[in-house]
């Protein structure tokens, strides 16, 4: 019995090693509609081998199996106005005749935005007898204690 539980764990701990060793490997697309490309060849749903993984020391070039070629340069044809042929797609220019009877010019219209601040209020002078100047009272228990005496009292 124990003989089997210990081969079992041998094995299941040995099969890890062969995950990615010489077998092939089919590419599922991460999202729908994108294609795997290497190479050239779409590559999507297609059965893969070859030497692959960060902890393989050389590049061998991998063999797909079942993937379709893609052009790299798409052929979608152009247009070159200067060629002189109309494009095979597209809205029909029509260039309309010169002698052709004109629109009546539309009415002219003009509008226009503007801003500005408020007006400032007019500037107060200093007032005849302002108020006296009251002093925060002084806390004589603080090391930089200094007694103050207000300037516009007489002695």
């Amino acid at each position: 019995m124990r003989a089997g539980v210990t081969l079992a764990i041998l094995l299941a701990m040995n099969s890890t090693a062969f995950a990615g060793g010489d077998g092939f490997s089919i590419v599922i697309p991460g999202r729908a509609g994108v294609p795997i490309i290497i190479n050239g060849i779409d590559a999507s749903y297609a059965a893969v081998e070859g030497d692959w993984g960060l902890s393989k020391g050389t590049q061998v070039q991998p063999t797909i199996y079942g993937g379709r070629y893609i052009d790299p340069v798409p052929n979608v044809g152009h247009y070159y106005p200067s060629a002189g042929r109309v494009p095979g797609y597209g809205r029909l220019e029509v260039e309309p005749p010169t002698n052709r009877r004109l629109p009546q010019p539309a009415e002219s219209y003009h509008q226009s935005w503007s801003s500005q601040s408020a007006p400032l209020p007019a500037q107060s002078n200093v007032p005849v007898d302002p108020p006296e100047i009251i002093y925060a009272p002084q806390d004589p228990r603080r090391p930089d204690f200094v007694p103050r005496r207000p300037k516009n009292l007489p002695r």
